[in-house]
């Protein structure tokens, strides 16, 4: 009969066992693909340049919308004898307000202020208590007059506000040329897209067509039609409209006629998928990249070309807000450098943050670039 075991020999049995195997390690999960715009994007915003450029473009385009509301003649609410009056959605007169004409209310009156601020009475201005055409009448300084606290950035040659007149007219030069480069896009895909397309003598007639427009001269154009008709952003955006589209064109056509040569687009036709179906669904998507780099820089395009003609004088109608009558007026009075300086220091911020974000567009939507 058997004793019980030593307990050394236990020991040294537990000892010598195997160690279990340890659990397999989880496989890598592989990161998860993103879409080419996706990537693009991530490059973008890589580059700090461009992306502070846009954050900073995008923040004065949205000032700007909203100018009305930053800087106005017309104060945002007036409490007078317990009522509450809107004059931005409504017009008074001096006599609701105790005057004694029927005239419209001038809120930076000196007589009409010191009513709507005394006897429990309040008004709340705008940050800029000056509008785009208001005129300084009751200034202390003569016209145009140098930065002070009743201006903060001077006036001009008409005694209007600067800081007015430069958001104002900053808007109106970025509207158009969003206006501008919309309209210019859309006429140059569609004629890239054809020409490119389908090529041979119909990319011939259209190439042919290209030359003879593009040799008017468009600048006796615009003085023609300026002779004719009352000057407008409506007309100037027809006239430079006529001819924007013809720089994108060629980049479109030049897209299309190496992507028509893709297995996919062979592929596509061998499936009996129509022309226009293939154009649009197919190889416009695969051709965007020279559409996209190029929007900012037609930008620049489009507004140094509404700053020109308004320094010229053949623009906007006169008294509408605009960066080159106010160069023209800082030529006119060499005196007042804060126009000229003022005036040169809007345009120059915006042209510069346009130019990065189309550098940093270009560098992006480069299939070259790798993601690092």
């Amino acid at each position: 009969m058997s004793g019980p075991i030593p307990v050394s020999n236990s020991i040294e049995a537990t000892l010598k066992a195997p160690a279990p195997a340890p659990a397999p390690a989880a496989a890598p999960v592989p990161p998860a693909s993103q879409s080419p715009a996706a990537r693009a994007w991530r490059r973008f915003r890589r580059n700090r340049l461009g992306f502070v450029s846009l954050v900073l473009f995008s923040l004065l385009v949205v000032l700007s919308l909203f100018a009305e509301l930053i800087s106005n003649d017309q104060p945002l609410l007036v409490r007078y004898q317990g009522k509450f009056f809107f004059p931005m959605a409504q017009a008074y007169s001096e006599q609701d307000f105790g005057g004694d004409f029927p005239t419209p209310a001038d809120y930076l009156d000196p007589d009409l202020r010191k009513r709507l601020t005394s006897n429990g009475n309040w008004v709340i201005h705008t940050l800029n208590p000056y509008g785009p055409n208001t005129l300084a009448y009751h200034s202390s300084y003569p016209f145009p007059s140098a930065p002070s606290r009743e201006n903060l950035l001077g006036t001009d040659e008409r005694g209007r506000d600067m800081l007015a007149q430069l958001l104002y007219g900053f808007r109106l030069s970025v509207l158009f040329g969003l206006v501008l480069t919309a309209i210019g896009v859309v006429i140059g895909v569609i004629t890239g897209a054809i020409q490119g397309f389908f090529g041979g003598r119909t990319d011939l007639a259209f190439q042919r067509i290209i030359e003879i427009w593009n040799s008017m001269p468009e600048l006796y154009l615009l003085i023609i039609f300026s002779s004719i008709f009352a000057p407008s952003v409506a007309l100037l955006v027809i006239l430079l409209s006529l001819f924007g589209w013809i720089g994108l064109s060629d980049y479109v056509r030049a897209e299309f006629l190496r992507n028509r040569q893709m297995d996919y687009v062979k592929a596509a036709r061998a499936l009996g998928v129509g022309n226009g179906h293939i154009m649009w669904r197919h190889i416009l998507p695969n051709s965007m990249t020279p559409v996209v780099t190029f929007l900012p820089f037609r930008m620049s395009a489009a507004i140094l070309a509404l700053t020109s003609l308004d320094f010229l004088g053949l623009g906007v109608p006169p008294g509408t807000p605009s960066l080159g009558e106010l160069l023209s007026q800082g030529k006119q009075n060499i005196d007042a450098w804060w126009i000229s300086i003022e005036t040169f220091a809007v345009l120059v911020i915006t042209l510069l943050l346009l130019t990065f974000m189309g550098d940093a567009l270009r560098d992006a939507l480069d299939p070259r670039k790798a993601d690092l």
